[in-house]
């Protein structure tokens, strides 16, 4: 099966009431965790590039790997950018074979955000290629996006039913409370679930999408600390929070702290065991088995797409 886009992808989780994991990917492992755990699970899957990923790896060697995933699975897989930061970038990633791009231009005012994201829908619907974009802002730190908790602002109900009509996307991300990485809200988090049904209200079967929702699952971090980590209040979104969400019309839910935690526990706990270990293939082996049971968790019992291919 070919990449696919995200259109029909979504049409099923708004009608099913669950929502699709869009997984970040930055190296043959944690694809290869990601991938096992949607095939066993019977999953649709969302493989996301970030601005940081493809620095770090390269475009083309990504976006290699994800095609040999697609090669030896028959799981629809969709190629998507997230948090593109320009035009630019996007018309890149759907020239190079993405098949939905993220345009982020939630830092910028209103109508300059309208404009930046309908001239990236233009060229994307042009070549098959859907289109999320951004409206609010959330805190926390996402590769090179830094919003500051006083500067965070929530998506505004009216705002984003203009938005979605004057640009044309194909989802919304919206911001009611979550936060980039490890969660840095003082308190307890708190989603603003009174938002979510006005927005949902009022664009009825428009797939919604929420950023910055990782669980920053205990046993993770409790392993990262034992073995020589230092993650002070790392505090994610309760997992009940995310299953209402995915019930209310969030069709995607993205995750990348929960992965990396997986990953760094594994191999920081393989390494204090076996210190004169120099095979990597002998660490980031269990770090692959350990990405591989935390998305079999997430798809099973917080996401609900399970067996929904």
């Amino acid at each position: 099966m070919p990449l696919v886009t995200s259109t029909d992808m979504f049409k099923k989780a708004y009608e099913g009431s669950y929502a699709v994991g869009a997984f970040n990917v930055n190296n043959m492992e944690i694809i290869q965790g990601i991938v096992e755990a949607a095939q066993e699970e019977k999953a649709p899957l969302i493989l996301q590039v970030s601005a940081g990923a493809r620095k770090y790896a390269k475009p083309v060697y990504l976006k290699k790997l994800v095609e040999a995933a697609v090669e030896e699975t028959d799981l629809p897989i969709v190629l998507h950018l997230d948090h593109g930061e320009s035009y630019e970038i996007c018309k890149a990633c759907v020239d190079d074979g993405f098949t939905s791009v993220m345009i982020d231009g939630s830092k910028l005012p209103f109508e300059d955000n309208i404009a930046l994201t309908k001239k990236v829908v233009d060229y994307a619907h042009d070549r098959g290629v859907v289109v999320e974009a951004e409206l609010g802002k959330l805190a926390g730190i996402e590769d090179n996006v830094k919003v500051s908790d006083r500067e965070a602002t929530f998506t505004d109900p009216d705002q984003a039913v203009e938005f979605v009509e004057r640009t044309g996307i194909d989802s919304l991300a919206i911001a009611i409370g979550t936060s980039h990485g490890a969660y840095k809200f003082k308190g307890d988090p708190m989603l603003d679930f009174e938002r979510l049904e006005r927005i949902t209200g009022m664009l009825p079967g428009f797939p919604l999408v929420l950023h910055g929702a990782s669980t920053v699952l205990p046993e993770f971090v409790d392993l990262c600390n034992k073995y020589g980590g230092n993650i002070p209040g790392a505090k994610g979104v309760p997992e009940e929070m995310l299953k209402r969400a995915s019930k209310q019309g969030i069709c995607k839910i993205n995750i990348d702290t929960d992965l990396r935690l997986a990953l760094t526990a594994a191999v920081r706990k393989f390494l204090s065991e076996n210190p004169s270990e120099f095979d990597p293939r002998k660490y980031l082996g269990p770090a692959r088995d350990a990405i591989r049971m935390m998305v079999q968790h997430k798809i099973r019992n917080v996401l609900g797409c399970s067996g929904k291919i």
